[in-house]
């Protein structure tokens, strides 16, 4: 782990130094994912937030079921039955 100075400018915006962005994935204009966990700040890439909640349906969904192709399914017997 290492440990980086940062900046709290105008408007409450916090600067984050060029080589954390870096290595996080983020770029200027990115939309990020912001958590207060114990009272500290985590910042996480939108990629890395998706990969994370991905993660966590995978663990609960067999890797041989498709989502899309159930609810597909379900959409195409609700339309049957009205």
């Amino acid at each position: 782990m290492s440990v980086h100075k940062a900046r709290i400018v105008s408007g409450g915006r916090l600067q984050i130094p060029a080589d954390v962005r870096k290595t996080l994935g983020i770029a200027d204009g990115d939309d990020v994912r912001l958590e207060v966990v114990d009272g500290e700040l985590r910042v996480r890439s939108f990629q890395t937030a998706l990969g994370r909640v991905r993660a966590l349906v995978r663990h609960h969904v067999p890797a041989s079921a498709s989502l899309a192709d159930e609810l597909i399914a379900d959409r195409r017997s609700e339309a049957e039955r009205d």
